[in-house]
C-alpha cells in the first residue's frame, strides 16, 4: 500500500500553477472588467485542479501498466515503482475526473451555457488520452498541443467567460503565454526523460526533435510570454508588469540551453513552476487593474 506521501508524489505538486495559473489569469480578466463572482471562480480552480491531478494519475496508471516508467529519472510514479496496484491508481484519476465533471456541470447550469459541456467532455478525454486508450496521443507528439489548449485557452477563456458570461478579446490574447508557459512544464520533463521514452517506443514531441531543438523549444516557450505581456500593453496598459517575471527565466533557460540533463533538468523544472506562478499573479494583477 501506498504511504499518504507517496501519493501526494504521485499526484505530482510541482505541476499545479498548470491548473492554478490559468484560473488566476481569467479571473483577472473577469476583474478588470467589473464582473467578478469568486464562488464560481473557486469551482473554476478546483475543476482545473481536479483535471491536473487526474491527469497526473492517469499517466501514472496508462505508462506504468506499459511498462514505459520502469526506468526514469524524475519524480516517482506509483505503478512505475510498485508503490500503489494499477488499479487504485486508475481509480484516483477517474475519481478526480469525476469531480471535474460534477464541479464543471455546476457551473454550466449557474450560467446556462449548455455548449460548455461539450468543452468539459473534450477536457476530459484529452486528460486521459494523453497516455490511455490504444493509441495515446502523448506517444504521437501532441502532448503540447493538448496542453497549450486545455491549460492555456480553455481554463483562461472558460474562468473568464464563467464570471462575466460572455468571451473577451483580453482573456483570449492572455491565455497565449499562459499556454506556453504550461507547454514549458512538459517540454522540460519530456526532455529529461527523452532517452527513456524513446526506448520505451514512446515518440514525445522531444524524442520527434531531438534534445538540441527541444531545448531550443523551451527556449521560447519562456522567453515568448514574456514579449507577449509587452504586445498586450495597448489592451490592457499594466499587463506589461508581467516582465518583471524575467529574472526568475535566466536559471532555467540558461541551464536547458547549456546541456542539463537528468537530475539537473528536474531542478529546471522547479524553476519553471516558480517563474511560472510569478508571471501569473502578475498577469493576472496588471488585467484585473487596467481593463
Amino acid at each position: 500500500m501506498a504511504t499518504p506521501g507517496q501519493w501526494i508524489a504521485g499526484a505530482r505538486p510541482r505541476t499545479l500553477p498548470n491548473a492554478i495559473v490559468p484560473v488566476m489569469v481569467g479571473t483577472g480578466v473577469a476583474v478588470g472588467e467589473g464582473a467578478p463572482v469568486w464562488w464560481r471562480a473557486v469551482l473554476a480552480l478546483l475543476v482545473a485542479l481536479s483535471l491536473q491531478i487526474g491527469v497526473n494519475y492517469s499517466n501514472d496508471y496508462s505508462d506504468g501498466v506499459r511498462g514505459t516508467d520502469d526506468e526514469r529519472v524524475g519524480p516517482m510514479r506509483l505503478v512505475g515503482s510498485r508503490a500503489a496496484p494499477p488499479r487504485q491508481v486508475l481509480a484516483a484519476a477517474l475519481g478526480c475526473f469525476a469531480v471535474a465533471a460534477v464541479l464543471g456541470l455546476v457551473l454550466v447550469v449557474a450560467t446556462r451555457a449548455w455548449w460548455v459541456l461539450l468543452v468539459g467532455v473534450a477536457a476530459i478525454a484529452a486528460a486521459w488520452f494523453y497516455t490511455g486508450g490504444k493509441r495515446p496521443y502523448g506517444y504521437r507528439g501532441l502532448g503540447e498541443l493538448a496542453v497549450f489548449v486545455f491549460f492555456g485557452v480553455v481554463p483562461v477563456v472558460g474562468t473568464a467567460y464563467v464570471q462575466t458570461e460572455h468571451l473577451t478579446w483580453p482573456a483570449l490574447f492572455a491565455s497565449i503565454p499562459v499556454g506556453l508557459l504550461s507547454c514549458s512544464m512538459l517540454v522540460v520533463n519530456n526532455l529529461r526523460d527523452v532517452g527513456t521514452d524513446e526506448l520505451a517506443g514512446k515518440r514525445t514531441l522531444a524524442v520527434a526533435l531531438g534534445a538540441r531543438r527541444t531545448r531550443l523549444l523551451y527556449a521560447a516557450c519562456l522567453l515568448v510570454p514574456l514579449a507577449a505581456a509587452l504586445a498586450m500593453i495597448p489592451l490592457a496598459p499594466l499587463a506589461g508588469v508581467a516582465v518583471l517575471a524575467a529574472p526568475l527565466a535566466v536559471g532555467p533557460v540558461r541551464s536547458v540551453l547549456g546541456g542539463a540533463v537528468g537530475p539537473a533538468l528536474i531542478a529546471a523544472l522547479q524553476q519553471t513552476g516558480k517563474l511560472q506562478m510569478a508571471y501569473g499573479v502578475l498577469l493576472a494583477a496588471g488585467l484585473a487593474l487596467s481593463l
